[in-house]
């Protein structure tokens, strides 16, 4: 049940330890899960023989660990607020689909699979930045 939701929430989780890393460490980190789930998604969709399969959810790891991403820049800090904004921010994006993010679901294979909520990850990240910002 919630596959996104609990992907998502998996993507907070890893957040945590990664925000103490630094940006470069923690964007490392992320283009290293996004790099090995175009593979595994490509891979899953295969196995599974359809498309974005529900039980494929690294791509809601990456998206939130982007959306997220502003906790690890300087300056800007970590807060459970922004990190629930961010959870809530990415969820809406990834579910909603605004045009950038459906056009890249379209995408063939792994990369349309993991791209979609890339961008979603990017449409959210910057009202995280903005939440954390204000609390600051």
């Amino acid at each position: 049940m919630a596959p996104g939701t609990a992907g998502a929430a998996v993507g907070v989780v890893l957040c945590i330890p990664l925000v103490g890393l630094g940006p470069w460490l923690y964007a490392l980190a992320a283009l290293g899960l996004l790099s090995l789930g175009v593979r595994a998604a490509d891979a899953a969709e295969r196995w599974y023989g359809g498309k974005d399969d529900g039980r494929i959810v690294i791509d809601e790891v990456v998206g939130q660990l982007i959306a997220l991403a502003p906790l690890a820049l300087p300056g800007i800090g970590w807060s459970w607020p922004a990190v629930v904004t961010g959870f809530v921010a990415f969820r809406v994006f990834d579910v909603w689909k605004p045009g950038p993010v459906r056009r890249a679901e379209r995408l063939a294979g792994g990369a349309g699979v993991m791209l979609d909520d890339v961008v979603a990850g990017a449409f959210a990240a910057p009202v995280v930045a903005a939440v954390a910002w204000a609390l600051g």
